[in-house]
């Protein structure tokens, strides 16, 4: 189908069909995903999807980590294969699975069992991941002297002295703090510009555009705004989406534990919660409920969206865009994992095809390759170039030399591929609608 043709397709007002979570092992109180194997038929869809199993030989594929391990522990005590922290977490198996096969579940759990049960907690390994994991709290830290957190951290011998003691690549730039954190600027303009409890959005900013790319969260409060939305900004932790990935299930529960709280005292008064980055909003109405028995956690999965998918949904988004005018510019667009995973890897484009002056590309169906925490490791940081040099080619050979993404992640690994300037999505909606 041609892309004129997927866009005259295209049906603003349709909504994505809820995530479900699969219930595998009701009667227990303990997780237990062997029942879920079963589902598995072998197809190995799951194994083809996989962008680490395709430039990594000897990684074995999502599924020997998901159904054929469960199967090996029904019939016998065995250990988890180490091979399981090889996993990116970029889940595109459970979009790949025929069966419905509940795989990135059974990645996580089988994850957190590892490194809860055999990971040596002393380890340099263990540490750094716990670190990275763990972003938010340094970030918190760093953005109280960023300025000097800035230039201590783009020092030569920083990165040296982080590959060669802790395993984070030297070749990776640390992304700069912002001098004013996202919260400190939507608490020094008095919060919200629009009162309106009829039309209220609890915005879940995450880490990134709190303590790194503000102008993203800015974007957001005043798209919102202009739409007629009151925006709440609640107390929140990071989403965990690190965590999961690195198999710290423990913290990733203290942080959900807060935020289905905090976000679901918003919904309970009337609020949908919104979230800018596609990770953040997977893991709140995915993988929370696939892993944590909290009360109140079915509510928030059922009310999160993505922020440009709400609009979509709930306004005639589609209708102000091609009323607006932009300067002449041209994107190179990537989908990321995460926004496929929910079926939002074609909103995007077609959004601002109808936009006056703007260009956008997609640059294919390829993962970026970084995973989040996972391109932050030396020992993958190999992996990761390899996995995204589709995408770096892609983006090369499109018009425009301003990449697009909504991830924080892909779009470091975007920039460091190309050396492109990189938007966000809703950085050029607030360009059309709210200037």
């Amino acid at each position: 189908m041609s892309d004129a043709e997927q866009a005259s397709d295209f049906d603003p007002t349709t909504q994505v069909d809820e995530f479900e979570p699969v219930d595998v092992f009701p009667s227990s109180e303990d997780m237990d995903l062997r029942p879920g194997a079963d589902n598995c038929y072998k197809c190995t869809s799951c194994d083809t999807s996989c962008p680490v199993a395709e430039v990594d030989e000897s990684f074995p594929g999502p599924k020997f980590q998901g159904p054929e391990q469960w199967r090996l522990k029904r019939g016998e005590d065995v250990d988890i294969d180490d091979s399981i922290l090889s996993c990116s977490n970029c889940m595109r198996c459970d979009d790949a699975c025929p069966s419905s096969v509940p795989l990135s579940q059974m990645h996580n759990t089988a994850r957190g069992e590892y490194v809860e049960e055999h990971m040596d907690k002393k380890s340099i390994e263990y540490l750094r991941n716990r670190m990275l994991s763990n972003y938010r709290t340094l970030a918190s830290i760093g953005s109280k002297v960023p300025r000097l957190a800035n230039f201590v951290m783009g020092l030569g011998i920083t990165g040296y002295l982080g590959e060669k003691i802790i395993g984070i690549p030297s070749e990776r730039d640390v992304p700069e703090f912002a001098t004013e954190t996202f919260r400190q600027w939507f608490k020094k303009r008095g919060g919200s510009k629009v009162t309106n409890p009829d039309k209220q959005v609890a915005y879940f900013h995450g880490c990134y555009s709190n303590y790194n790319t503000v102008e993203v969260g800015k974007a957001v409060v005043r798209v919102f705004e202009e739409f007629g939305y009151e925006v709440l900004v609640p107390k929140q932790q990071c989403s965990g989406t690190p965590m999961f990935a690195n198999g710290m299930l423990k913290d990733a529960r203290r942080e959900a534990e807060v935020n289905v709280r905090e976000l679901g005292k918003a919904i309970d008064n009337g609020a949908d919660v919104i979230a800018s980055c596609t990770s953040c909003s997977m893991a709140l109405r995915q993988e929370y409920p696939e892993l944590f028995d909290i009360e109140g956690i079915e509510d928030l999965s059922e009310h999160t969206y993505e922020a440009m998918e709400f609009l979509r949904i709930h306004e005639d988004i589609h209708g102000a865009v091609r009323e607006a005018e932009v300067d002449p510019q041209a994107f190179a667009y990537h989908a990321p994992c995460h926004a496929r995973n929910q079926g939002l890897d074609r909103q995007a484009v077609e959004l601002f095809r109808e936009l006056d002056g703007a260009k956008i590309e997609d640059v294919g169906e390829s993962c970026s390759g970084i995973s989040g925490t996972y391109g932050w490791k030396s020992e993958k940081y190999e992996t990761s170039m390899k996995i995204g040099a589709e995408m770096f080619d892609h983006m090369e050979h499109a018009e425009g030399e301003v990449g697009m993404t909504e991830c924080p992640t892909c779009a470091m690994q975007m920039e460091h591929g190309t050396g492109y300037e990189i938007r966000h999505p809703l950085e050029l909606l607030e360009q059309a609608v709210a200037n």
